[in-house]
């Protein structure tokens, strides 16, 4: 049995699971997520506050959504109670973003400005030194997936560092060509 499906889910006070066929929503303080199982074969029995994850079967496929199910629930639990939050680091001279209503611009070296508008759900927010760009959300897969996509206008280059990346992200630096030395 998966030591991760079989693991029980807490549900926390104001937080409301529903689950029809195969669909499971959840709905909490900051916002409403909604899964559709991928297998017919997993199932949710819901035990006072604890929903459990159960599989009919014991086929590779099945074990490997039996886990999945589980931490999808979960994410989408701690998601609508706390929120999920990536934060990116503009490094270089000259490179800086800003918010102009919901779009985020960003200045990266390139001859123009990248004006990058969030999905619905997501929230982007800028600080003052123009440096560090936070990605707010309740789904924890879009979050991240908004970050990447940030993060892939301009990723961190070896030699100097410059570019964009996660805070406390670790870029090896490279050491650059040397001059040949003369006889």
């Amino acid at each position: 049995m998966s030591r991760v499906g079989k693991m029980p889910i807490k549900v926390p006070a104001g937080v409301d699971v529903k689950v029809a066929g195969l669909n499971v929503s959840v709905k909490g303080p900051k916002g409403t997520l909604s899964l559709r199982v991928p297998d017919a074969r997993v199932g949710l029995e819901r035990e006072g506050e604890q929903l459990h994850v159960r599989r009919n079967g014991n086929d590779k496929k099945l074990r490997a959504f039996h886990g999945l199910v589980n931490r999808l629930i979960t994410n989408m639990i701690a998601g609508v109670t706390q929120g999920f939050t990536k934060t990116l680091e503009i490094r270089g001279v000259g490179y800086r973003a800003a918010m102009e209503g919901q779009n985020l611009v960003l200045q990266l070296g390139h001859s123009h400005p990248i004006t990058y508008r969030p999905p619905e759900g997501i929230q982007l927010a800028v600080d003052k030194n123009q440096t560090l760009v936070t990605v707010t959300g309740v789904d924890k897969q879009l979050v991240g997936q908004v970050a990447a996509n940030i993060r892939s206008f301009r990723p961190p280059e070896p030699y100097k560092g410059k570019g964009v990346r996660y805070v406390g992200e670790y870029v090896r630096q490279l050491e650059g060509k040397k001059a040949a030395a003369k006889a």
